[in-house]
């Protein structure tokens, strides 16, 4: 009996200090939330950059896929864009995924479908932007600023040059490929 009166006490207050224990935990996680939801301007300038970085490092990223991205307060990271490899889009949040600060990714990014006329026209493209006098100075960056994206049969360029005849160039280059069955133009100027 007595032993029956210590095991039931023993099991109570075990009981008791792993409420304590969870109610601990549930205050700590809620302090933490409540820290994380609160990302300063600096902050979220700091998951900004380390984000363009990991982006641009990835093996297989270049000049047909598109890679935006946007940082919340809360630490929510929303991946957009467009690859032309599936792999890409899951190469991407795997990269960006354990950046401190980065509570969720959400991503967006959209794969684009496989297709050999898309390719082509792909290749010609960048053919006929790069190989330009105006514009072949931006094939020498890792990452070419002007990015070719092609979805059955529609092209879009999206990215950034120097100078307003710069985007035009690009734009007549581009409606001159063959089998294109719209082009458009979002490269930005960059001091517009």
């Amino acid at each position: 009996m007595k032993t029956t009166v210590i095991l039931v006490v023993l099991f109570l207050n075990l009981a008791t200090y792993a409420n304590n224990c969870t109610a601990q935990e549930a205050q700590n996680n809620s302090a933490q939330s409540t820290r994380s939801t609160a990302l300063s301007q600096k902050g979220v300038d700091r998951i900004v950059k380390e984000v363009h970085h990991e982006l641009v490092m990835l093996p297989f990223y270049g000049v047909f896929d598109n890679l935006m991205y946007k940082v919340s307060p809360d630490g929510t990271l929303t991946l957009l864009g467009e690859a032309s490899r599936p792999t890409l889009k899951s190469d991407a949040e795997r990269a960006v995924r354990e950046i401190e600060g980065v509570e969720r990714v959400d991503n967006q990014i959209k794969v684009l479908p496989v297709s050999p006329n898309d390719d082509r026209i792909r290749r010609a493209t960048y053919r006929k932007i790069y190989g330009h006098s105006v514009l072949s100075q931006y094939q020498l960056r890792a990452v070419p600023p002007i990015h070719i994206i092609v979805e059955n049969g529609h092209l879009t360029l999206e990215g950034v040059v120097a100078r307003q005849m710069e985007k035009q160039v690009a734009g007549m280059q581009a409606n001159s490929v063959s089998g294109v069955f719209s082009v458009e133009n979002n490269l930005r100027v960059e001091n517009d």
